[in-house]
């Protein structure tokens, strides 16, 4: 008859399962020794980090806050009380400043960095959509020949593009921004493009090949919505760049009317001479959209540029 009371753990075991004990025992109370040593230097480790990134909030913000205020300002205020708060919101300085001259650049503005944004954004898609996932020969020179342009500084190019520019007759209107402004950001572009989409799956472009549609059809009803995270990061980085720029602005446009914001900005200040919160106006109207525009887009923003360089 067999026995099916349990037995009693022998002496060997209880002694193993108490030397067991003892010893995760003694390896919690090290580890907890260890944590609380380290525990003083990662607190100092992280008070120092947000010590950065305050001060660095306060170098960036700072100086935005200060233009703002001062807009409201009077001479007498900006110059007596620089670092005061306004005694009442001179709304009339932006009025002057709109109609000394920022409407029409602000729309010049405008007009040149939205057709920007469109044809490098589309152009650099397309680029980049070749490269990934159309086999072509000499795929790879074709990389480096669009990725080389990168290392082109813009400014050097000036004098042999102020007489292109006259050659095709463009000089002096808005297309002559807009084409410099899509071709020396198109490789840029395509880099961050095609880093996003090496590791999109082919299979739905393969999937959508095979049920008869097109390649054009494929990359805009497939591929082009699945990288709206990149394109917002492209769209916003070509905003900043377009909307900034200043050498080209300068140099292929001279009549007053097509003038951009940073040109125009630089001549209302000749005129205005002294009258400075009228300036800082100005120089609120144009830094206004920018902020909004990213305040929109950062998050799709944030998740294209980390996805994009992760790949």
């Amino acid at each position: 008859m067999v026995n099916l009371t349990p037995s009693a753990p022998s002496a060997p075991t209880r002694a193993g399962s108490r030397t067991g004990r003892e010893t995760a025992t003694t390896t919690g109370t090290a580890a907890a020794r260890r944590w609380d040593a380290r525990t003083p230097l990662r607190l100092l480790v992280r008070i120092l980090g947000w010590a950065v990134l305050v001060a660095l909030v306060v170098v960036v913000v700072y100086p935005l806050i200060w233009m703002v205020l001062s807009s409201f300002k009077d001479n007498a205020e900006v110059f007596g009380h620089p670092w005061g708060l306004p005694s009442q919101l001179r709304w009339h300085n932006f009025v002057k400043a709109w109609h000394a001259g920022v409407l029409h650049y602000f729309r010049n503005s405008i007009v040149v960095t939205g057709i920007s944004i469109i044809t490098t954004t589309l152009i650099s898609a397309w680029a980049a959509y070749g490269l990934t996932r159309v086999r072509m020969p000499f795929s790879q020179p074709v990389l480096l020949l669009v990725t080389g342009g990168l290392m082109l500084a813009p400014t050097v190019a000036i004098i042999p593009l102020f007489r292109l520019l006259q050659a095709i007759h463009i000089f002096d209107t808005y297309w002559a921004l807009i084409v410099l402004y899509t071709a020396f950001r198109i490789p840029f572009t395509t880099f961050l493009v095609r880093a996003y989409m090496i590791d999109l799956p082919r299979e739905v472009d393969e999937a959508a090949l095979m049920d008869g549609a097109t390649q054009n059809q494929a990359f805009w009803r497939i591929t082009l919505p699945m990288c709206r995270p990149i394109l917002v990061s492209a769209a916003l980085l070509q905003a900043l760049f377009a909307w900034n720029e200043y050498a080209f602005a300068l140099v292929f446009i001279s009549r007053d009317s097509l003038k951009t914001l940073p040109v125009g900005l630089v001549d209302m200040q000749s005129r205005l001479l002294t009258d400075w919160p009228v300036q800082l106006a100005g120089l609120t109207i144009a830094a206004v959209p920018m902020i909004v525009l990213f305040l929109i887009g950062q998050r799709q923003f944030l998740r294209g540029l980390t996805e994009g360089m992760g790949k």
